[in-house]
Order: C-alpha cells, then sequence, then structure tokens
C-alpha cells in the first residue's frame, strides 16, 4: 500500500482515486469518513482505529491544516499507547508512506481530510 499523490481534495492510493475523506486502519481504506463536528477531531470518530490498536495514527489536516484536534485528544490517545503525528495532509501522505515501510501495516493508521 502506498500513498502516491495528494492535491487539495484528491488522494491516490496505489492508483486509485479518492475524492471524500478517509481513513486507513491495517491496510484496510475506509471511505466517505466525517467527523460529527466536521473541523474537530474527536475520539468518537476514530473510535475503530483506536480498536485497531496502531502504534501511530498518522491524521491529515487538510490542505490548509484547517481541520483541529480537540482538546485533551492527543493526551487520550497516548493514554491508549497511540502516538499522533498531525500535520497537513500532504505531509502527513509522505509522513505515512515513510511510518509505513519501518512500521508496517498493522502498526500505522492513517486519517485524512482532503479539502481545507
Amino acid at each position: 500500500m502506498r500513498i502516491e499523490s495528494y492535491q487539495f481534495g484528491e488522494i491516490v492510493i496505489d492508483g486509485v482515486r479518492y475524492n471524500k475523506d478517509l481513513k486507513i486502519i491495517k491496510g484496510k481504506i475506509i471511505e466517505n469518513w466525517w467527523r460529527s463536528q466536521g473541523h474537530l477531531l474527536q475520539l468518537s470518530d476514530i473510535l475503530d482505529i483506536v480498536a485497531a490498536k496502531p502504534n501511530t495514527l498518522v491524521v491529515g489536516t487538510g490542505a490548509y491544516g484547517r481541520m483541529l484536534l480537540k482538546p485533551g485528544l492527543l493526551d487520550e490517545l497516548g493514554s491508549k499507547g497511540i502516538y499522533v503525528e498531525f500535520l497537513p495532509t500532504e505531509l502527513a501522505a509522505e509522513k505515512f508512506n515513510e511510518l509505513l515501510s519501518q512500521l508496517g501495516v498493522e502498526s500505522v493508521a492513517f486519517a485524512a481530510h482532503l479539502t481545507c
């Protein structure tokens, strides 16, 4: 699995183009992901990722970094043993690829906002 490219509103993974926010959990792509409060990432938005118990979650915050983390979320995920990389989506895609090659598909999850 590899994220081949990202541009505003579009990400290409293994040759397939996606135009909606998505998550990758243990190598499976979950399409059309949306948060309960739009640009605010909360624990309830990523319970499937938490249940999968990755070592690292890479969060793409959008092209301009508009998606924010709910206060306390980093600590909450850390208490569950999940380290979080929180970056604009272009950088998050690069980081996901890097960590995936180092740690493997079971250890790295990805959640990405593709637009703003």
